[in-house]
C-alpha cells in the first residue's frame, strides 16, 4: 500500500491497498533510536551465549492474532488503548512502518511487549536499492539494526519489502528483479542470524495478485528456511472483491503450490460504504474458518480513504461483536 506522498498516484488497476494513502504511518522510528540458514529462533549465537526471546512457540498460535496499525503507535500506547476501548478488545499485534536507514524502534517494541503484544515492522527499502543490500554494502546498518533487535530481547515480526509483486514501490517489479529481491532477503536474514537476532519472525508479504495477475509469486520466494510466515496485503474496496475467497483465494492458490507456512492477513481494511459491514463479517469468517490463517492486522489510519473502523457505526458494531469471540487475540507469553 502506497504511503509516501512523494510517490505518484497509482493507475486504476493498482493494488487494492494502493487507495489507502500517503505518508509514513504508524510509529516511525524515533531519530534517537537510531547456503541456507535455519528460520526464526533456531540459530545459535555460539557456545555459552545467551539466546534472546524464543519465538518458536508464537509461530503456530492456538488462537488468532488480532493486529492493528495506528497513527502514533507503538512509540505511544495511547492510540492502542483508545482503539481497544473502541472495539472492546486489546490487539496483540501492533503494526508500524520503518524506512530503510532508520534505527530499530526498541522503545516501541518494549512498549507493545509490556502490554501483552508483539511489534510488527514493515521494513521499507526505499533507498539505496536492493542490489546494494544484496552485495553487502549495507551490512554495517543491518548489523546495527539486528543487534538492537537482539538486545531488546522481545519478539518482533519483520516484513521486509512488502508488496514486492507490485509496481508501485522501488523494490517492486519496475526497478527490481525477483532474483535481486531474494538475494537481498536472504542476505538480511543471514546477517541477523550471524548477529544472534533470532527473536524475529520473518514475514514475506506480497500484495494480493488480483491487480497484478501477470506477476508470479514463486520467483520472489526466499525459501522455507528464510521465512516463518506468509503475509498477504489485501483491502476490501467498493468495486473490488467482496468475499474472502475472491480477495485472497487467487493469491493463496499460488502460495500453496510452494510453501505451507502459516498465513497472516498482514494488512487489510475495508473502504467505507454500504458493503463495509459485510466486508468485516467476511474477513472474520474467512480467518476463523481457514486453519492455515493465523490472524489479521487491521489498517486503522485515515489516508486516501477513512480506513478507521470507527468511521462507520454499523461496521464498528459488527467488528465489536465478532472480535469478542475468544478465538481472536491472546496475550503474548512473557518468555
Amino acid at each position: 500500500m502506497i504511503r509516501k506522498s512523494v510517490l505518484p498516484l497509482c493507475a486504476a488497476l493498482m493494488s487494492l491497498a494502493a487507495v489507502a494513502g500517503c505518508g509514513v504511518l504508524g510509529g516511525d522510528d524515533p531519530a534517537a533510536q537510531a547456503a541456507k540458514e535455519p528460520s526464526a529462533g533456531s540459530a545459535s549465537k555460539g557456545p555459552g551465549a545467551e539466546l534472546p526471546y524464543d519465538v518458536k512457540p508464537l509461530l503456530h498460535p492456538g488462537k488468532e492474532y488480532f493486529g492493528v496499525a495506528l497513527d502514533g503507535a507503538p512509540s505511544s500506547l495511547k492510540p492502542v488503548d483508545a482503539f481497544a476501548k473502541t472495539v472492546g478488545k486489546k490487539p496483540n499485534l501492533v503494526g508500524s512502518y520503518s524506512s530503510w536507514g532508520n534505527g530499530f524502534n526498541a522503545v516501541g517494541a518494549q512498549n507493545v511487549f509490556g502490554d501483552g503484544g508483539m511489534l510488527y515492522v514493515s521494513w521499507e527499502p526505499f533507498k539505496p536499492g536492493l542490489d546494494k543490500i544484496a552485495d553487502g554494502s549495507q551490512d554495517a546498518y543491518i548489523k546495527k539494526y539486528a543487534d538492537s533487535v537482539r538486545k531488546t530481547d522481545v519478539p518482533v515480526a519483520i516484513s521486509f519489502g512488502h508488496e514486492m509483486n507490485g509496481h508501485w514501490y522501488p523494490w517492486g517489479t519496475k526497478d527490481t528483479t525477483p532474483e535481486t529481491f531474494v538475494k537481498a532477503w536472504r542476505h538480511i536474514h543471514d546477517v541477523f542470524q550471524q548477529v544472534g537476532a533470532t527473536n524475529v519472525i520473518w514475514v514475506w508479504s506480497p500484495n494480493v495478485v488480483n491487480p497484478v495477475r501477470s506477476v508470479k509469486l514463486e520467483p520472489y520466494w526466499p525459501g522455507d528456511a528464510y521465512v516463518d510466515w506468509v503475509g498477504i496485503v489485501g483491502y476490501w474496496t467498493r468495486t473490488g472483491a467482496h468475499t474472502f475467497d475472491t480477495l485472497y483465494g487467487p493469491t493463496r492458490s499460488q502460495i500453496d503450490a510452494f510453501t505451507d507456512k502459516p498465513v497472516l492477513i498482514s494488512e487489510t481494511s475495508s473502504e467505507p460504504g454500504e458493503r463495509r459491514r459485510a466486508d468485516v463479517r467476511a474477513l472474520f469468517a474467512g480467518v476463523k474458518e481457514d486453519k492455515d490463517v493465523i490472524g489479521f492486522l487491521w489498517f486503522n489510519i485515515p489516508k486516501r480513504a477513512d480506513w478507521r473502523i470507527q468511521s462507520s457505526p454499523l461496521a464498528l458494531a459488527e467488528f465489536k461483536r465478532l472480535i469478542a469471540d475468544d478465538d481472536f487475540g491472546f496475550e503474548v507469553p512473557r518468555s
